[in-house]
Order: structure tokens, then sequence, then C-alpha cells
């Protein structure tokens, strides 16, 4: 074990960043496995992820967003500074359920943007300070704590990494409810049938699951920091 200024860097606390990381594991590997299973299963509209989302945005009536691909897989996305929707190699030009679903979930995304919908307000309002925060937050901490030994320090690294945290929690109801909109859509507008809307359902459900490990993750290692901070002061 190595040890700074008194301050374990490899501590009891250390578990739960890697409970956190067994958490974001095995929530990805869930979304992998579902998308492929789903990712097999085609459509019967035969509509590809593009055109379901073309159909989408036209339905309601949605000018200046265009739909794009972008290499990469499930790295599909929407752009809001550029009115662009992108969608990955595996959505794209795939006709499966599992595509269909993806794609229709990030123009729920362009709905919220179009509807001003609060949550995704507030998640674009803390992207700088929470980029600052999650990038420097820690980094910040151990430079209080086992350096400097100054607490002011390393509590302003865990107020700046918090607003990271806050930024993971707020995604919540942002995707939820994206994905909520996507499957409404998908029905009212006869894409897919009730039977498919279930598949793209279970889908989107495993990606949300990638979010709430990854917020998790995230409180886990804010009350690491907590801890490391009270521990100092408890030491002195």
């Amino acid at each position: 074990m190595y040890y700074y200024g008194g301050y374990g860097m490899y501590n009891g606390t250390y578990l739960l960043v890697i409970i956190g990381a067994l958490l974001c594991l095995l929530a990805s590997a869930r979304v992998k496995s579902t998308y492929r299973k789903f990712a097999g299963v085609r459509s019967a509209c035969g509509m590809t992820g593009a055109q379901a989302a073309e159909m989408i945005l036209r339905r309601n009536g949605v000018i200046g967003v265009q739909v794009q691909h972008v290499a990469g897989e499930l790295t599909d996305h929407y752009d809001p500074a550029r009115g662009v929707v992108n969608l990955s190699d595996a959505t794209y030009n795939s006709t499966s359920v599992a595509a269909i679903g993806v794609a229709a979930h990030e123009c729920g995304h362009v709905m919220q943007h179009e509807t001003g919908y609060l949550p995704l307000r507030l998640r674009t309002a803390l992207v700088p300070v929470a980029n600052i925060g999650s990038n420097f937050g820690i980094w910040i901490v151990m430079l209080g704590l086992i350096f400097g030994l100054n607490d002011t320090l390393a509590m302003i690294g865990v107020y700046l990494f918090s607003f990271g945290v806050l930024f993971q929690l707020v995604t919540l109801p942002v995707e939820f409810d994206a994905s909520r909109r996507a499957l409404v859509m998908l029905q009212d507008y006869g894409i897919l049938g009730q039977s498919e809307v279930q598949g793209s359902r279970k889908v989107l459900s495993a990606a949300a699951l990638t979010y709430v490990a990854s917020a998790a993750a995230s409180v886990l290692q804010l009350l690491r920091l907590l801890l490391l901070v009270n521990g100092g002061r408890r030491r002195r």
C-alpha cells in the first residue's frame, strides 16, 4: 500500500469505486446482449433506423433537424447545437426492432428540445460545470488531502465533483422520458406492431440501466471523497 501524507491511496473506501465499476460493467453487458438479441429481429415495416427517424420528425413537423450516419457501435446521439440526429453503424441502415427503437429514442430527445423539456434544459445548463467537476474534482480533493493537507481545497473539489453527480442524476429523467416518447410514437405512428414495441422497450430499458449504473457509480465516488475528507479531519 502506498501512502502520501498519511492518506492511503488504496484503502477501504476504494471498495465503493470497485462496486460502481462492477455495476457499470454489468449494465453494459446487459445492453449489448439485449441489443444483439433484437438486432436480429427484422421489423415488419421494413424501415431502417434512419427512415424511421425521418418519419417521426416529419410527423411532428420538426424542421431543420437532419438524420446522419456516425461511425461506431451504439454511438447514437442527438446534437441540438448542430440540429442533427446521429445514428451509428448498427442503427442507421438496420431494419431491426432494436435499431428502430434506438432511432426513435434519439428523436425523443429532439421532441424534448422542441418542447423545452425542463430536465433537458437543466442538464444542458449543467454541462460546463459538470465537465469541470468530473475531470478535475477528484484531483483537487487529492491535492488538498495528500499534498497540501488543506481541508478547504479538498471540499472545493468535493463540491465541484458533486456537479458531475448532479448531471448524472438529472440525466435519468431525460433518458427515461425520451424512451417513453419513443415507444408512444412508434406505436401511434404504426411503425412497429405491439409485439415489436415490446422488443424495443426491452432494448431501451436495458440502455437505461447503463445510465442508472453510471449515476450510482458517481454517487459512490462522491461518498468515497466525503469519507476521505472527513477521515483526514479526524486524523488531525
